[in-house]
């Protein structure tokens, strides 16, 4: 992945997904842009209705997330622990969410679409397409 670093502004590690994305500022752009989105375009409706009816705790909560996840700052983990994901989303958990395969695709949808609006190099959009798919995949606790 050398040859993603060309956009690199970040003092991170050179080699984490965090850096070659762009640090903290593209991050926080990215997270803005997904649930920009998702509030607003109706082909992400069934995956805003399993947001309630406010984002901004799932918007900074996201960004925490994505920061310790792609090799920055771990700033969800200093606040809540280890992220037990896939836990933390089952429905009977409190803000939890019944996951599928229609909620799975629109929210890599929403993503990629997220990561093209704020300018992710194509090598490491595709990258991160597969590793966000693999997740996705996973936390899905609905077999449809």
């Amino acid at each position: 992945m050398a040859d993603l670093t060309e956009n690199n502004t970040d003092e991170a590690a050179p080699d984490t997904l965090y850096a070659l994305l762009g640090g903290e500022t593209q991050v926080r752009a990215l997270v803005d842009a997904f649930y920009d989105l998702m509030d607003l375009e109706p082909r992400y409706a069934v995956l805003r209705a399993v947001h309630g009816n406010t984002l901004e705790n799932a918007r900074q909560r996201l960004f925490w997330y994505l920061c310790g996840w792609l090799g920055g700052p771990p700033y969800y983990t200093d606040r809540f622990g280890h992220p037990r994901l896939r836990a933390r989303h089952l429905p009977q958990q409190i803000g939890g969410h019944s996951i599928g395969i229609q909620e799975r695709d629109q929210w890599l949808a929403c993503m990629d679409e997220a990561m093209g609006q704020v300018g992710v190099h194509e090598a490491l959009r595709a990258h991160l397409r597969q590793v966000f798919f693999d997740t996705a995949d996973w936390m899905r606790n609905r077999p449809e």
